[in-house]
């Protein structure tokens, strides 16, 4: 541990191996004191940790701090002593009497729409690697009740059913579909040049569109030729046609019929006379980025005229809201008092489950594996400090198209260097502070809203302010989930 001088500037350099998988957890210390700091087997012993303390109530002093896999050791240095928090699990080790936690990741499940009686005690996420925390009703801890709750519901959702999708659809603009009889390798190009993660499929032997083709596509894809667990080599992607793809994705999916035949998926989606709130369900029920805005019409071919997403609708009812605030109490809520988003788990809570960040030297492939294996639309990624340096999404897989960067050894280029090729490119993927977008958690719904509304935002980092340290992570599904439960 520390020398008895307490100073960490003995050994304040921080060894992390490259690629290391971090979990971010919520230390809390609530039995008062002027100065409050942490360290434990997580960090070596060799860093102490400042922690806040928490507004409102002069007692408790909080940090986040990621840690690797493992289990670990930590004590409390207030005012100048080292102490440990006995009502959480302790044991005497080398250093005396520390506190214990096991950092272990625990697997999706199939996120669930709860009761609106558990989802006001409970906070349920649906991204992947999830967390449920339990918040205690403190002196400073905004109420919220059931009523409003409904109220503010149902005026939202009548406000939805009484517009439509056509409402959605921009003055001018375009869409771009892509027939399913192109090469992979082409459709990669396109959508990189276009700026777009994704597009509407097109079959002329069936006369309709038949699927989406999207960034997570081209994931499944490299991730086959890094494990070189398919016969599909990058010379043979000129010539394998998207259809001949999905029919591939279906049998690793093990998506086949009793006859070993892949199972054909209809394609969602809704037509311009549809509300906005059953665009808006068909979206979150079926776990899509967009919905089609399709006009069928008897003899004709389908029109494509938009494609819909939970951020246009989110925009819509920000318009909604800004005449009516009154009337909907819970939107002026912080969102540490709702039940919303993904947020970092406390030390001593059973039934948390950490979402996971990584650092800029990580391999892109480990980034790639989480994105697919977790079921998350995105991945944190943090420096030395664990503050929030930027975010690697699904689509900013279209980077890799420049230069034919997906040729390379995906274990061998780093995240950072992904990041980059983005942010060398043309928009979508724009500058740091136009991909990352951040807030707190004293930010009120409304203006977290608002954030999620403006183009290309599909999630909000909630960081602690002045470290940038991860607190938690919101979405635009998040949203939707809690205005439409």
């Amino acid at each position: 541990m520390f020398a008895s001088d307490m100073n960490p500037a003995r050994d304040a350099g921080r060894v992390t191996t490259v690629g290391t998988v971090l979990f971010p957890i919520q230390f809390t210390w609530p039995h008062g004191g002027r100065s409050v700091f942490l360290s434990g087997s997580f960090n070596r012993w060799t860093e102490l940790v400042p922690m806040s303390q928490v507004e409102g109530c002069p007692n408790v002093f909080q940090a986040v701090y990621a840690v690797p896999l493992g289990c670990h050791e930590y004590k409390f240095f207030v005012d100048g002593e080292w102490r440990h928090d006995e009502r959480q699990p302790h044991k005497t080790g080398e250093y005396g009497i520390v506190n214990t936690f096991d950092a272990i990741p625990i697997p999706a499940e199939v996120p669930l729409v709860h009761p609106r009686s558990e989802i006001l005690n409970n906070m349920e996420v649906d991204n992947g690697l999830m967390v449920r925390i339990s918040y205690s009703s403190g002196p400073t801890m905004p109420r919220i009740s059931e009523e409003d709750v409904t109220a503010s519901r149902h005026r939202i959702a009548v406000y939805l059913q009484g517009h439509t999708a056509y409402e959605l659809l921009p003055e001018s603009g375009k869409v771009v579909a892509l027939d399913v009889a192109l090469p992979v390798k082409q459709a990669f190009h396109i959508l990189s040049e276009q700026g777009i993660p994704l597009a509407p499929l097109w079959d002329f032997r069936k006369g309709k569109f038949v699927g989406v083709i999207t960034a997570s596509d081209f994931i499944l894809i490299l991730r086959e030729l890094v494990n070189n667990r398919s016969n599909l080599t990058e010379e043979e992607l000129e010539t394998h046609s998207i259809a001949a793809w999905k029919e591939g994705k279906a049998y690793l999916k093990g998506q086949v019929d009793g006859h070993g035949r892949p199972i054909p998926k209809e394609l969602i989606y809704a037509s311009p006379s549809e509300n906005l709130k059953d665009v808006a369900l068909k979206i979150l029920q079926s776990g899509v980025a967009i919905v089609p805005i399709i006009h069928l019409e008897d003899g004709l071919f389908p029109q494509l005229l938009h494609l819909a997403s939970l951020a246009g609708i989110l925009k819509c009812i920000c318009r909604y809201v800004k005449h009516c605030p009154a009337s909907l109490p819970i939107l002026q809520l912080p969102i540490y008092a709702i039940p919303l988003g993904t947020w970092v788990p406390r030390i001593g809570e059973s039934s948390s489950r950490p979402f996971a960040m990584l650092r800029l030297t990580a391999s892109l492939s480990s980034a790639l594996d989480m994105l697919v294996e977790a079921h998350v639309s995105s991945i944190p990624i943090v420096d030395d400090n664990d503050s929030l340096v930027d975010v690697y999404c699904r689509s900013d897989i279209m980077a890799l198209a420049k230069g034919r960067a997906y040729t390379h050894n995906l274990n061998e280029m780093t995240v950072h260097q992904a990041l980059q090729l983005g942010l060398d490119s043309n928009p979508p993927y724009g500058t740091r502070s136009q991909r990352c977008q951040m807030c707190l958690r004293t930010d009120t719904l409304l203006k977290v809203m608002e954030q999620l509304a403006n183009p290309g935002v599909r999630r909000l980092v909630i960081v602690e302010a002045g470290s940038n340290r991860v607190e938690g992570i919101i979405s635009l599904t998040d949203i939707f989930r809690f205005l439409l439960g």
